[in-house]
C-alpha cells in the first residue's frame, strides 16, 4: 500500500477523524504495528503530534477506532448462506472476521488488543448472538459461544499473522522446529511436522472451527 501523501505545501493539512484512522491503517499495512506511534501517524499527516489528541485521546484509543473500521461489514456475512442453518451462518462470520482481519498487517494484534463499542463491533457480536438465540440455544450458551468463536478466530489469526511476516514463504520457526525435534526423541511430533509446519492456515483454522461448531451442535441433542 501507499505511502500516504503529505498535505500540499502552503496548504493546512485537513484532519478529522476518519482520516487519521485511514492513514494509521496505511502506515500499520506499511510497517506493522511496532512502528506505528503517534508521532510517526502525525509526520504522514502534516500535523503536530499534538492535534491528534483532538480526536484520540492516547493511542489506545486510536487503535480501538482501527479494529472498529476493520471489522465493517463483517456482521453481514451471515446474510450471505442459507438462512436455516445456523452453523454455515456462524461459520460464515467466522471467516469473514478472519479474512477482515487478515487484510491489514497486525490486524488481528491490533483487534485482540482493544474492546470496540462501535457500530461494526457490536453488529458482529449482535448478528452471531442472534444467530444461535435463533437456533435455540439459550441466552448464557450464545454469550459464550460467542466468546469462544470470537476469541478462536483472532487468536488463530494472530498466530497466523506472526508466523507469516510480509515476504515469509514459510512460518519463521519452520526450520527452528525441524531441528529441535530432529535433534531429540520426538517421533509423534516427526511423524506430524509436515502439518505442524504446513503454511495452510486456511485448513488449521477450518479443522478448529469444525471441533467448536460439533462441540455446539452437540449441546443441543
Amino acid at each position: 500500500m501507499s505511502t500516504p501523501s503529505s498535505p500540499a505545501r502552503g496548504r493546512p493539512a485537513r484532519l478529522d477523524r476518519a482520516r487519521t484512522v485511514r492513514t494509521a491503517l496505511d502506515l500499520l499495512d506499511e510497517s506493522g504495528l511496532d512502528a506505528l506511534t503517534m508521532r510517526r501517524l502525525a509526520q504522514a499527516m502534516g500535523v503536530q503530534a499534538g492535534a491528534l489528541y483532538r480526536y484520540f485521546a492516547t493511542k489506545q484509543d486510536l487503535l480501538t477506532a482501527m479494529a472498529e473500521h476493520m471489522v465493517e461489514g463483517v456482521a453481514d456475512a451471515a446474510g450471505r448462506t442459507a438462512e436455516g442453518d445456523w452453523s454455515r451462518r456462524a461459520a460464515c462470520l467466522a471467516r469473514a472476521l478472519r479474512t477482515a482481519l487478515l487484510v491489514h498487517r497486525d490486524g488481528a494484534r491490533v483487534y485482540a488488543g482493544t474492546h470496540a463499542t462501535g457500530p461494526h463491533t457490536l453488529g458482529l457480536a449482535d448478528s452471531l448472538v442472534g444467530v444461535l438465540r435463533a437456533a435455540g440455544f439459550g441466552d448464557d450458551e450464545s454469550a459464550r459461544a460467542l466468546y469462544s468463536l470470537v476469541n478462536f478466530t483472532v487468536g488463530h489469526t494472530l498466530e497466523e499473522q506472526a508466523a507469516l511476516r510480509p515476504g515469509d514463504r514459510e512460518p519463521a520457526d519452520a526450520g527452528v522446529l525441524h531441528e529441535a525435534v530432529a535433534a531429540g526423541a520426538y517421533p509423534h511430533l516427526a511423524a506430524t511436522l509436515p502439518v505442524l509446519t504446513s503454511t495452510d492456515f486456511t485448513a488449521h483454522f477450518e479443522f478448529g472451527l469444525r471441533l467448536l461448531l460439533d462441540g455446539l451442535r452437540a449441546l443441543r441433542r
